[in-house]
C-alpha cells in the first residue's frame, strides 16, 4: 500500500478542511460576471466588519495577517448598487483613440474655429487628467470587502486616461496645438477633498456632470465627423461615472441620513467655485468664448453662439439638480447659489 504523505509527513494541509460551502457559479446571458460570482457568503450582502489587511471578501480570516494601513470599513463610505454592472459595461465597451476615432475626416477649419476647438480640447485635456488622477488618491482606502467598488475605480482611470489622449491628440492634429491653461480653481476644489463621499458627489455628479452635457451636445459643437464622434465615445464612458456617483450618494443617504447636511456643506463650496470660472467649467473666459464660437458657427455668429451657448448653461444646471433629485437631495433645489439657480426650470 502507498503512503499517504499527508498522514505520515509533517505536511500542515489543514486549508483542505475550509470549504465551509461547495460554490460553482454559472456564466450567465454576458458570461461569467460580477453579478454570477455574488452569491452566498462571497455576496456583497454578507460583507462582515471591514479590516485593514487585503482579505477579498469571503475568504477565510487569517489571525496572523499584516495590516496595510488605514481603509474604510463602512460599506456606505465606497458602496454604488450598480458598481458590478458598471465595472462590466466598462470593461465590454473600451476603445481606442487610435483606431475608432476617423481621424481621416478632419479637414481645414476657418482659424476661429480651429482654434476654439483647441482651447476647448486644452481644457479638457486638463479636466480628463485630473478626472482620473483623482479617483487614484482614493484606492488604497477602498477595503477588499468592497473589491467592485475599486474595480470600476480603475476602469474610470483608463477611461479617464483615454480622454486626456483623444483630446491632447485632436488639438494637435489638424493645425492647431494647446492654448490657454485653466486658472484650475474647480480642479483643486476635488483634488483637496478629504472624504470619498466629497469627492464622488463633487466629481462624478458635478464637475463631470456639467461636461457629460457639454459632451452630448457634441453634434452641434464638432465641426467634423472625428469631432463629433469624440465628443460620443467620450460620453458613452462619462455616463458610467456619473451612474456610479448618483447611486452611491443614494447609498449614503440611504443608510447614513445624518450625513445629508455635511453633503450640503460639500456642495455649497463646489457650486460657488463652479459658478466662479474654474477652469474645469464652461464659464471660464477663454472656454466660454470658445464655446460661443463653436456653437455659432464663427466669430461672426458669436451672438447666435451665445444663445445656444444659455441653453448649454440651462442643460447643465437642470440635468445636475435631476441627478441629486435622484439621489435623495431633492432639497438642493432651494439651497443653489443664485448664479445657478437663474437656470434652473420651475419644479
Amino acid at each position: 500500500m502507498a503512503a499517504n504523505p499527508a498522514t505520515e509527513s509533517s505536511l500542515d494541509l489543514s486549508w483542505l478542511n475550509l470549504y465551509e460551502d461547495a460554490t460553482s457559479a454559472e456564466p450567465g446571458k454576458k458570461g461569467l460576471t460580477l453579478k454570477e460570482i455574488n452569491l452566498g457568503r462571497y455576496a456583497d450582502t454578507a460583507r462582515g466588519a471591514g479590516d485593514m489587511t487585503y482579505r477579498m471578501r469571503g475568504a477565510i480570516p487569517r489571525p496572523g495577517a499584516q495590516r496595510f494601513g488605514p481603509n474604510y470599513q463602512s460599506k456606505a463610505d465606497v458602496w454604488a448598487e450598480n458598481c458590478l454592472m458598471l465595472y462590466e459595461e466598462a470593461t465590454q465597451r473600451q476603445w481606442s483613440s487610435a483606431r475608432d476615432i476617423p481621424w481621416d475626416t478632419l479637414e481645414p477649419l476657418p482659424d476661429e474655429l480651429e482654434r476654439a476647438m483647441c482651447q476647448l480640447a486644452t481644457m479638457l485635456t486638463e479636466v480628463e487628467f485630473i478626472a482620473g488622477d483623482v479617483p487614484g488618491q482614493w484606492m488604497p482606502f477602498v477595503s477588499a470587502q468592497d473589491f467592485e467598488a475599486g474595480l470600476f475605480l480603475m476602469t474610470q482611470i483608463m477611461d479617464e486616461a483615454r480622454h486626456t489622449d483623444v483630446f491632447r491628440k485632436r488639438a494637435l492634429a489638424n493645425g492647431g496645438g494647446l492654448l490657454a491653461q485653466g486658472a484650475g480653481l474647480g480642479l483643486r476644489t476635488l483634488i483637496e477633498a478629504r472624504d470619498f463621499t466629497e469627492m464622488s458627489v463633487l466629481m462624478h455628479v458635478q464637475a463631470e456632470g456639467f461636461v457629460q452635457s457639454m459632451f452630448r451636445m457634441g453634434e452641434l459643437i464638432g465641426q467634423t465627423e472625428a469631432d463629433k464622434r469624440i465628443f460620443r465615445m467620450s460620453a458613452q464612458d462619462e455616463s458610467r461615472h456619473l451612474a456610479f456617483g448618483v447611486m452611491h450618494l443614494k447609498y449614503v443617504l440611504d443608510t447614513e441620513p445624518e450625513r445629508r447636511e455635511e453633503i450640503h456643506h460639500y456642495l455649497d463650496k463646489a457650486e460657488g467655485d463652479a459658478a466662479g470660472g474654474g477652469s474645469g467649467d464652461v464659464t471660464f473666459p477663454p472656454v466660454f468664448e470658445a464655446l460661443c464660437i463653436l456653437l455659432g458657427g464663427g466669430v461672426d455668429k458669436f451672438d447666435e453662439g451665445l444663445q445656444k451657448f444659455l441653453l448649454l448653461r440651462k442643460r447643465q444646471i437642470n440635468e445636475y439638480v435631476h441627478r441629486l433629485t435622484v439621489a435623495g437631495l431633492g432639497d438642493r433645489r432651494q439651497r443653489l447659489g443664485p448664479l445657478m439657480a437663474q437656470f434652473l426650470d420651475p419644479a
